[in-house]
């Protein structure tokens, strides 16, 4: 589209916001404004999207957490414009050429969120029934794998010549076991600590967790934009997504991620029963089995190498996962232990 083409086509979208544009940059969804008032990000969204976002993103401003890219309102006090079916809404341009280390950059990220989530929580009831039904959905969608994986290894072992996969899989099958066998028990052990309590904490999650999401102003202050999947629900849903990604990696020693979560834990210490559904859920081998689920319903021809390798891929995400797990959970003891031998 040619740049003339771009400003006809925003212009009456700046219009209500009494903005003239000079020149655009084309960012996909965000479009760079050059203006007679300055600089914008112009975003557009799916009408389905809706404008939800926009009243936890003024809850938030309420409870104090302002590290927020601000999404102006129009000239009339609408915060978003429909226009020829997409819905847009107009922020100013953050620069995000602050540079820092990884580490550093992640430490300010997991703070950031640790302090929206400490700020927007809140404590909300939960009926015993609705807990319950809960737990024996979950429970049913563990035993649902564990007899996928049994009867699967079953068949692969009943054959003469198993295929690369098969085999590759027959091999993995004990460690993919014991990942579903720890994140169950882990599971068991929420629902009985919690299933008299009639209590939960939520938090305004983003929705969309993500170091592109985390943009830096002048100054080097970081700010979060891209809250169209914000909602109240569990903080564990900000995480898991974040993290799956950073271990879905060839094998390593992720101390990284480790440091990553005790530093969120710094400025929002998950309760005991937060850990363990949190343990259960970061250990539960849900890309390596729909990945075999995959293999298994898919008709021949197959691309043997093509599954081995995404299967080899999710066993390394397994093992990514397996250690940071074990690694907290024997961070976990000797703090207990440490705990138990002051108290004496």
């Amino acid at each position: 589209m040619s740049d003339s083409s771009r400003l006809e086509e925003i212009s009456p979208i700046l219009q209500n916001y009494l903005v003239e544009p000079y020149f655009v940059e084309d960012f996909g969804p965000v479009q760079k404004i050059y203006s007679n008032k300055g600089t914008f990000a112009l975003k557009k969204i799916a009408p389905t999207t809706g404008t939800d976002f926009i009243r936890h993103v003024h809850l938030l401003y309420q409870k104090g957490y302002n590290r927020i890219v601000p999404i102006y309102p129009t000239m009339d006090g609408r915060y978003a414009v429909l226009h020829e079916n997409n819905l847009y809404y107009l922020m100013p341009w953050m620069p995000d050429d602050h540079r820092e280390d990884r580490q550093q950059k992640n430490h300010q990220l997991f703070r950031e969120l640790a302090r929206l989530h400490t700020l927007s929580a809140k404590e909300i009831t939960i009926s015993k029934e609705e807990r319950t039904e809960h737990y024996e959905k979950t429970i049913q969608q563990y035993e649902k794998h564990q007899e996928f994986l049994e009867g699967f290894v079953d068949e692969c072992e009943k054959k003469t010549y198993m295929s690369p996969f098969e085999l590759l899989y027959c091999l993995y099958y004990n460690e993919i076991n014991q990942a579903l066998r720890f994140s169950k028990t882990k599971f068991e052990e929420w629902y009985e600590g919690t299933k008299e309590n009639d209590k939960a904490r939520m938090v305004i999650t983003h929705g969309k967790f993500s170091s592109e999401h985390f943009l830096y102003d002048e100054r080097g202050y970081g700010y979060f934009m891209n809250f169209e999947n914000a909602r109240y629900g569990s903080p564990i849903h900000d995480l898991l997504p974040y993290l799956s990604r950073a271990l879905n990696s060839s094998p390593k020693r992720s101390d990284d991620v480790i440091d990553w979560i005790y530093h969120y834990y710094k400025y929002f210490p998950f309760k005991a029963d937060e850990k363990l559904l949190f343990y259960s859920y970061l250990a539960y081998p849900t890309p390596i089995i729909q990945m075999a689920e995959k293999y298994y319903r898919k008709q021949r021809p197959k691309n043997e190498l093509k599954f081995v390798r995404k299967l080899q891929q999710r066993y390394w995400h397994l093992k990514n996962s397996e250690y940071v797990v074990m690694r907290m959970s024997e961070i976990e003891a000797q703090q207990k232990a440490k705990e138990g031998a002051q108290q004496q």
